[in-house]
């Protein structure tokens, strides 16, 4: 069998009562079933979605994400309820509906495997008109979607090994497409949120018009990648058309707290795209920008627009919602609140800060204790204190780091910013490089562009002497976040990975731009100091070295290199002879 696997999103769906509507009337049921099996294939075509089978009253789909297959699920019920409505209730056909998330073996067109297979027993859980979600995906959607769910506890199915978390969404009680979504729905979603608009066009013709189409699509799918980024479906946006809008009304209608609009506007052979990202409560704008080009050029000026909207987005987003953190009671802040607070005192490395970082994290796990991010930023905290020679126990504290990371890839071993922290966290402290790489695999083929996995993966292949690699991955993250608020990390990344490639001259530039944004940074202290030696700038290298000996009193270079990451003994043993030249004490 020629065949193949890749992680997808599986809904099942099979008609109850089937059988006993065909004894009753077979051309009627028949024909019921025809139009029913058409509203569904439109539903999942319109989610980017394919149907695999559809043998009797059974249908088979697959989804390139777990969104997708939700939302299809849910328009899918929507569609069938009013064409339900028509019939007379002994006539209804009600289909239930089971979505699972995991690898699949595709032969051809054909998928198979336990995916498909638990997909099909958690569909069995569901009612008539109702949809029953795996616990894999529940842990995708339950942030990134404005539905109520009722969780129905580990199941045991038939044929199925391990018992099965199943989750049940309420669809009495979620946002429609036409009306606002309910307050409790909109309490769920408690991390940013965005609708994307259409678009407005003058001066296009009408068979240029799919240009603003594509734009929006685009926009939607970058942005989808974003961790912590609810984003509302084209679906829901697209009914706000080429009219003038009320951005309050319309981030109440969507339950959204920012909106991004634009227009595209021609002027002979000229194109002029403008963005721009408001605040739909405060109606502030947050963020503009235009893009200029040729006609012939739309498609390049759609990827350059979406490109440019994904790096400067996600850190626009992050800098309203940590001055709204800011602003609130800690009374009133909730899980998401307290990791951005934590977030904004774990690099400002002043020893009381710091401690209060570690504080917020537990605070936001004891407020949501599904939620995979604190988990991974305690993590890291614990290697970070080790870092800068602030552990009191290294034991402990490595114990805690594999505690924690365990524990984030538990909650949501699909979110792309715990895989990367941990997997940096595998490397560094537990020299796992090979587990540190399938995480952070795991973490782009979740979110391609996700700049935390690029620039977290960064330094494992330093450690391991892919100086390229390094480099590479650490480019890729300043281009995909040039204005990230951490961007000292990155500058340090780069500074590390030019290091190890023999490049001291470029890794000592690197390293000055890291020093000037966060100059207690010990990391980066050290491979600077380090670089500058390997430079034969030794007077330099001292102030450095002297540098590093103020925030980390008792740095030993001997105990250091002894235990360092790199894997090649003769990398670590260069390094100590680089720091000694830099006056560091043996």
């Amino acid at each position: 069998m020629s065949a193949d696997r890749r992680l997808v999103a599986v809904l099942s769906a099979d008609a109850k009562g089937y059988s006993r509507l065909m004894a009753e009337d077979e051309i009627a049921t028949v024909r019921t079933l025809t139009a029913h099996r058409d509203a569904m294939s439109a539903a999942i075509r319109g989610y980017h979605g394919r149907v695999v089978d559809s043998p009797g009253d059974n249908l088979l789909a697959e989804f390139p994400s777990a969104v997708d297959a939700v939302e299809a699920a849910v328009a899918i019920q929507r569609r069938l309820a009013e064409a339900n409505a028509a019939l007379p209730p002994e006539r209804r056909l009600e289909f239930r509906i089971g979505v699972n998330l995991g690898e699949i073996l595709a032969d051809g067109e054909r998928i198979y495997g336990d995916t498909v297979n638990v997909a099909a027993r958690v569909e069995a859980l569901a009612e008539a008109g109702g949809i029953c979600v795996a616990g894999a995906v529940y842990d995708q959607v339950v942030t990134r979607l404005p539905y109520a769910w009722d969780a129905l506890g580990e199941q045991a199915v038939k044929n199925i090994v391990r018992p099965v978390r199943v989750y049940r969404a309420r669809l009495d009680g979620q946002a429609h497409a036409h009306a606002p979504a309910p307050a409790a729905a909109r309490a769920l979603v408690d991390r940013p949120s965005i609708g994307v608009l259409p678009f407005r066009e003058f001066g296009v013709t009408e068979g240029d018009a799919y240009f603003g189409e594509g734009i929006v699509e685009d926009i939607i799918g970058a942005l989808a990648t974003v961790p912590d980024l609810f984003v509302v479906s084209r679906n829901s946006t697209s009914r706000f058309g080429q009219a003038a809008i009320d951005a309050k009304a319309v981030g109440r209608d969507l339950g959204v707290r920012y909106l991004l609009s634009g227009s595209l506007r021609r002027s002979g052979d000229r194109i002029r795209v403008v963005a721009e990202l408001a605040d739909a409560e405060s109606q502030v704008v947050l963020w503009t920008d235009k893009i200029d080009g040729r006609a012939d050029e739309l498609f390049d000026l759609q990827d350059r627009l979406s490109e440019k909207t994904i790096t400067t987005i996600a850190p626009q987003v992050q800098g309203a919602e940590l001055r709204r953190a800011l602003r609130k009671r800690p009374e009133s802040l909730d899980s998401y609140d307290f990791v951005l607070r934590g977030l904004h005192l774990l690099y400002r490395l002043q020893r009381s800060e710091f401690d209060l970082a570690r504080e917020m994290f537990e605070r936001a796990i004891v407020l949501d204790p599904a939620y995979a991010t604190p988990y991974a930023l305690s993590a890291i905290w614990y290697s970070i204190r080790h870092g800068q020679g602030w552990s009191e126990s290294l034991e402990r504290d490595y114990a805690e780091v594999a505690r924690l990371a365990e524990a984030a890839l538990d909650r949501d071993p699909f979110d792309a910013r715990a895989l990367a922290l941990c997997g940096h966290t595998r490397a560094l402290i537990f020299h796992d490089y090979d587990g540190a790489i399938d995480l952070f695999d795991r973490a782009l083929a979740a979110s391609p562009n996700s700049a935390v996995a690029w620039v977290r993966s960064s330094p494992t292949y330093s450690y391991i002497g892919d100086a390229a690699e390094a480099r590479r991955r650490a480019e890729m993250a300043l281009r995909l976040s040039p204005l990230d608020p951490h961007l000292f990390y990155t500058y340090t990344a780069l500074a590390f990975a030019c290091y190890t490639g023999g490049a001291f001259d470029e890794a000592v530039s690197w390293g000055r731009k890291a020093m000037s944004q966060s100059p207690h940074y010990t990391a980066n202290l050290r491979f600077l100091a380090a670089s500058l030696a390997a430079a034969g700038r030794a007077t330099e290298a001292r102030h450095v070295g002297a540098a590093l000996r103020e925030v980390e009193p008792g740095f030993r270079v001997e105990a250091f290199c002894r235990r360092y990451a790199y894997r090649d003994p003769e990398r670590r043993a260069a390094l100590a002879r680089h720091l000694i030249a830099a006056g560091l004490p043996a």
